[in-house]
């Protein structure tokens, strides 16, 4: 049992994507892992001991030949009542073996289809082969890592494929998939590792408008990526207080809203609003 009930579909891989899979399964949400079928089932195994690859558990690993149009089918009939996929291939990948992200939200309208990569689905380095350190490398976290008098110091894969690629996997598919059993409408998350950074010039970022600037000051713009909801651009920070008379009334009238539509029988939160000369407002349980 858990939190995260429900079938969420991941693409073998390496890296981020597992990581970010092995947490929503440990939430309690059911995994199916598709799995590269090996030529010889009785050959050596992959990189790690199978009982020693911790970013695996949690799964129910079904081994498919993509290659062949049955195993494509199959593919897409497990996506049919899936809510989210997770997959780490380079761009484009999965459009070539008929698996894109067009055909399986033609299948499953509501599909949550999570991306990630280092560089993200478009711009210049879109296609560019890396691993973690790259990135980092890229986006100025390498340099602020280690003595000022010395190299820096790798920081294992904690901070790339973990820290700004899973996590913000993680984050941009449950925000979706909270969309989705709203509006009914899946969409594209398209999580990069390079979109958390302080690389504001360079060339990619540029290309990707991963950076944005508001009222002077450059910082990096609302991430992941979303194919349909698009988050707004951000304010400035405001002041302390500066909002409180707006604020406060907002929550009066979204208590109206939850007593309107609250159920019969069901516990309710009500609130109550008090002001006085000595406190500009407060609100009470009752």
């Amino acid at each position: 049992m858990g939190p995260l009930l429900g079938i969420k579909l991941e693409f073998a891989g390496l890296g981020p994507a597992p990581f970010c899979t092995v947490m929503l399964a440990d939430m309690g949400a059911e995994v199916v892992r598709i799995d590269r079928k090996a030529a010889d089932p009785g050959g050596p195994p992959g990189l790690f001991d199978p009982k020693l690859d911790i970013l695996n558990r949690g799964r129910r690993p079904v081994a498919l030949d993509l290659k062949r149009l049955e195993a494509v089918e199959a593919a897409l009939k497990l996506i049919e009542s899936a809510d989210i996929l997770i997959e780490g291939f380079r761009p484009g990948v999965l459009e070539r073996l008929g698996l894109g992200p067009e055909v399986c939200l033609k299948r499953n309208p509501r599909l949550v289809y999570g991306r990630m990569t280092g560089c993200g689905q478009y711009g210049p380095l879109a296609h560019a082969a890396g691993h973690d350190i790259n990135y980092i490398a890229l986006t100025g976290a390498l340099h602020a890592i280690g003595c000022r008098e010395g190299a820096p110091v790798a920081p294992l894969n904690l901070v790339g494929d973990f820290g700004g690629g899973a996590m913000l996997l993680a984050f941009g598919v449950l925000c979706a998939l909270t969309d989705a059993r709203t509006s009914g409408h899946g969409q594209v998350v398209d999580a990069a590792m390079l979109d958390l950074d302080e690389a504001s010039e360079h060339p990619h970022n540029r290309a990707r408008g991963a950076f944005i600037e508001i009222d002077g000051v450059v910082q990096p713009a609302p991430a992941p990526r979303f194919s349909r909801t698009v988050p707004e651009v951000p304010g400035a920070p405001a002041l302390p207080g500066a909002c409180t008379e707006a604020a406060l009334a907002d929550w009066v009238s979204l208590r109206a809203r939850f007593e309107r539509y609250a159920l019969v029988g069901r516990s309710r939160l009500f609130w109550t609003y008090e002001t006085s000369s000595a406190i500009e407002g407060r609100y009470l349980f009752r």
